[in-house]
């Protein structure tokens, strides 16, 4: 499979494997520039995700745990467990996530449609989409 490049929003998705049809892992680069516009706290019903920093620095949160995670750092986030992430700092952060089993690209683009279908982003568009790939947003505190 060739890379498939994303913009959803401000973030950039660069996925390298995309093992959705086999049920494995997959593996994508994330570009999230400062201060960008990140997806809600959210938990995996069916996926476990491994973050690992490669350029920059990103805030990631699991359950209570928030870490600045530095190049060469990484977390795992657990099937089930409520995460998110977030760049406040002033550099562009990338991240290599492996998810296993993936969800694969095609959330990503359907994602990226409903960002660019133009005016303000449709919440409840985003958490259809969310619904059909097994992410659940957590409910706000």
């Amino acid at each position: 499979m060739s890379e498939i490049e994303i913009n959803a929003g401000q973030l950039g998705i660069r996925y390298l494997i995309d093992g959705s049809q086999s049920a494995s892992l997959g593996m994508f680069e994330l570009t999230v520039p400062p201060g960008s516009n990140v997806p809600p706290p959210h938990s995996h019903s069916n996926n476990e995700e491994l973050v690992y920093v490669l350029q920059g620095t990103l805030r990631y949160t699991v359950g209570a745990d928030t870490r600045d995670l530095a190049i060469g750092q990484s977390m795992h986030t657990p099937r089930g467990t409520v995460h998110a992430f977030s760049n406040p700092f002033d550099s562009t952060a990338r991240a290599l996530i492996i998810l296993s089993p993936d969800i694969g690209a095609q959330y990503f683009k359907d994602v990226a449609a409903v960002m660019t279908a133009g005016g303000p982003p449709d919440k409840a568009a985003l958490v259809a989409v969310m619904s059909r790939y097994g992410l659940v947003p957590s409910a706000p505190k």
